[in-house]
């Protein structure tokens, strides 16, 4: 009887010891809104998502390898709440990644966001996300880039966090030979910044070779954030070049608490168009929030900004040069 009980006393604290050495989590949120659009002569009512979060599941995990060392994972797909859909071509669209971590920092290998993209997502109050996101007026300048998000067959390589502020990363996406990329083809990216009490600054530059000419898509982005505790003010300025093409590209934003939750505003300068946006977001808790947000969009003759709606893309089709354009969006995030 005793006997048993050592063994099975054995069996417990080794039980434990894994379960302390590796983890798995399940996680997610979903995002719905109703939306209202107007501009260039039509108007368009829908159930939007991804007001405030990019609606997902995923799974991640992360191993203690012993000695400092650990190895992680990342799965992350998409999920369109409006109609129960995915990404059309990808499950896992958002992250598949596989990592190993330790005093060195971490490298990191897969598809991603890239460093390029945190480098502005970072200094805008709407984090990229819903009527006033700033991704919608990034102009990739007939370089035939369909996304400045991510990038395939990333090697990446970031910083340890204990270097007294200072961040950084370095990546590099082979094209593999294709010839029409999804996502970015040959993808070179590198980002380096400083956080350390209410200041944060970030420099990042990218290169995209997206065919097989000699012309490279490159974005260049300086940002900065400040947080005086009543409000956190924030801005980048970013200039994308393709060949003779350029664009310059600024936003100046902020932040502040009101009573249970957030207020922001920004205002969005590009060569060609400028934008307006305000929203507020009320935390019914850590993991619900009800939000709201309004946004103009004023364009010159020579661009095409639209409002984001959810849907096909007869809207955004629908915006023709100089058409302004607006939206707004009621809706209610929970996460998981």
């Amino acid at each position: 009887m005793k006997k048993s009980l050592i063994v099975l006393a054995v069996l417990s604290s080794m039980a434990g010891v894994a379960a302390a050495q590796s983890s798995v989590t399940l996680f997610g949120g979903l995002d719905l809104n109703a939306r209202y659009n107007k501009g260039g002569g039509q108007t368009t009512k829908s159930l939007g998502t991804d007001g405030i979060y990019s609606s997902r599941w995923g799974m991640r995990g992360v191993e203690d390898l012993g000695g400092g060392l650990k190895a992680g994972f990342w799965l992350e797909a998409a999920i369109n709440p409006d109609d129960g859909t995915t990404n059309a071509k990808r499950f896992w669209h958002r992250r598949t990644s596989v990592s190993l971590m330790g005093d060195f920092g971490e490298v990191r290998l897969g598809r991603y966001l890239t460093n390029q993209f945190t480098g502005y997502a970072d200094f805008d109050p709407f984090g990229a996300y819903g009527v006033g996101d700033s991704s919608k007026m990034v102009d990739t300048l007939g370089s035939g880039m369909t996304s400045t998000t991510r990038a395939d067959n990333i090697v990446g390589y970031f910083l340890p966090s204990n270097l007294g502020g200072f961040y950084g990363s370095a990546e590099v996406g082979a094209g593999e030979a294709q010839t029409t990329p999804d996502a970015n083809n040959k993808y070179v990216g590198f980002r380096v910044g400083y956080a350390q009490g209410p200041l944060n600054v970030s420099l990042a530059f990218a290169n995209s070779d997206v065919d097989t000419s000699n012309t490279d898509y490159k974005r260049t982005t300086v940002g900065a954030s400040y947080d005086l505790g009543v409000v956190k003010l924030m801005g980048f300025y970013q200039t994308n070049k393709f060949g003779a093409n350029k664009q310059n590209f600024g936003l100046i934003g902020a932040s502040a608490p009101l009573g249970s939750g957030t207020i922001r505003a920004s205002y969005i300068k590009t060569s060609l168009a400028n934008q307006i946006a305000v929203g507020y977001i009320h935390d019914l808790s850590k993991r619900t929030s009800l939000y709201g947000t309004v946004s103009r969009v004023s364009n010159d003759d020579g661009t095409t900004s639209a409002i984001k709606v959810a849907g096909p893309t007869a809207w955004q089709n629908g915006i023709k040069a100089g058409n302004d354009n607006g939206g707004v969006e009621v809706g209610i995030r929970h996460i998981f």
